[in-house]
């Protein structure tokens, strides 16, 4: 009679068990708060806190909606990563954004380029990603041979190397980030292999340790990048290139961004503000560079395709250093209309609230700095707006949601003046 009792709380305590493995598996999507590790889909409830304990795959055919004001809390032990094979819509606004990020007591000085969980890696199964009113920060993680990216052949598929905050890999696939804040990674913001894209309305910054860029593009993608500053990448704000072996050949129209000290810290060829290569081409249109590394620069061996346009580009440097090469010699391309000087100081644009002699080093973003223009700002009426963009008609999400890419604004930057 022992034997049998023995046994039958030996079966309900190996039930009880698995339940509880069961559980910790796949992620509680009620409206209650929930943790993760596994496989996840359905709705991630308003308001909710979800725990990401390791990490975690969105299926292929399935998806993961995400609404307003759900913390996404990485377990900096794990460093996880998200893995999209699916789709992802995250949807906040910008009363309730959504925030992928880790316990305050670890946004220390000591962990400003982040490092504590992976990024969100989307695959080539991946059709839709969107991430609207969205705060990514503190992430960047170096793979390993047990990280799930690398056994699953994603990103580089290597141990070694940095995650970017956001990989996407699908020529045919649709990609939206707009009204977003990517912030405190190690390196890329940003790496972007195909897709049809719109780059909107986004702030980058505290990123990069001794590499990397705000938006980096290789072949297969057509995309509309606009309204985005970026501050003090380490090394290009854009990286436009056409390597791969992926068709469509990448067409980049970048317009109306704001681009602020980027390149300083990454001293070399490459560091710098818009980089281009490989047969990329690229229409720069509207474009402020305020004390960056130089402004739009070529790969000599590797050039730009011909057909490229550079219109109403402004540039400002404090000092006669950053002036002396934003001047369009050699590897430094000169557009149409472009404002630039060869005199330090010329062409201040008058933001509202930024002063113009921080360190070009400096890579802390103090957040009541203001990069709208004032009202006499020299800047307001130099742009264009008599130009075609890839998907001014919008992109038709599976979900049903269009995104459009937004119109070109006749004042030059990502912000006019303040309404």
């Amino acid at each position: 009679m022992k034997t049998r009792q023995f046994f039958s709380l030996m079966i309900l305590s190996l039930i009880v068990l698995a339940g509880c493995e069961k559980a910790n598996i796949n992620v509680d999507t009620s409206a209650v708060d929930g943790a993760a590790i596994g496989e996840v889909s359905g709705v991630w409830a308003k308001g909710s806190t979800q725990v990401i304990k390791g990490d975690i795959v969105i299926p292929q055919g399935k998806s993961l909606t995400i609404e307003e004001g759900v913390t996404i809390l990485m377990d900096t032990l794990a460093k996880p990563e998200i893995i999209v094979k699916g789709n992802l819509y995250a949807l906040g606004t910008a009363e309730n954004p959504i925030k992928f990020t880790v316990n305050e007591f670890y946004k220390t000085p000591a962990k400003k380029f982040g490092k504590l969980w992976g990024g969100i890696l989307a695959g080539p199964t991946c059709e839709d990603l969107v991430l609207d009113h969205a705060i990514l920060e503190y992430g960047g993680s170096t793979t390993s041979d047990a990280s799930t990216s690398v056994k699953m052949g994603l990103y580089k598929a290597v141990a070694g190397e940095n995650l970017p905050a956001l990989w996407f890999a699908n020529a045919s696939g649709r990609l939206v980030v707009q009204n977003s804040v990517i912030r405190n990674f190690q390196e890329d913001c940003t790496y972007i292999e195909g897709g049809k894209i719109i780059f909107a309305n986004n702030v980058f910054y505290t990123t990069g340790v001794t590499g990397g860029e705000a938006m980096n593009f290789k072949s297969g993608c057509l995309a509309d990048i606009a309204y985005n500053l970026v501050y003090s990448t380490n090394t290009n704000a854009l990286k436009l290139s056409n390597s791969g072996d992926k068709t469509p050949q990448t067409y980049i129209i970048a317009y109306n961004n704001t681009l602020v000290n980027t390149g300083w810290r990454r001293p070399t060829a490459k560091g710098g503000s818009i980089w281009l290569e490989s047969t990329v081409r690229a229409d720069l249109y509207n474009n402020l560079f305020a004390n960056t590394r130089f402004g739009v620069k070529r790969d000599p061996k590797k050039p730009e395709d011909s057909r490229s346009v550079y219109s109403n580009n402004w540039y400002y440097g404090y000092d006669q250093t950053t002036v002396n090469q934003f001047q369009p010699t050699g590897d430094i391309v000169g557009g149409k209309n472009d404002i630039i000087s060869n005199v330090a100081g010329v062409n201040d644009p008058k933001f509202v609230n930024y002063p113009l002699n921080t360190a070009v080093s400096n890579a802390d973003f103090n957040t009541s700095w203001d990069f709208h223009l004032q009202g006499n700002s020299p800047a307001l009426g130099k742009g264009i707006t008599n130009f075609t963009r890839h998907h001014q008609a919008g992109i038709v999400m599976k979900n049903g949601i269009t995104y459009t890419s937004p119109q070109p604004s006749t004042f030059v930057g990502a912000y006019g003046t303040k309404i």
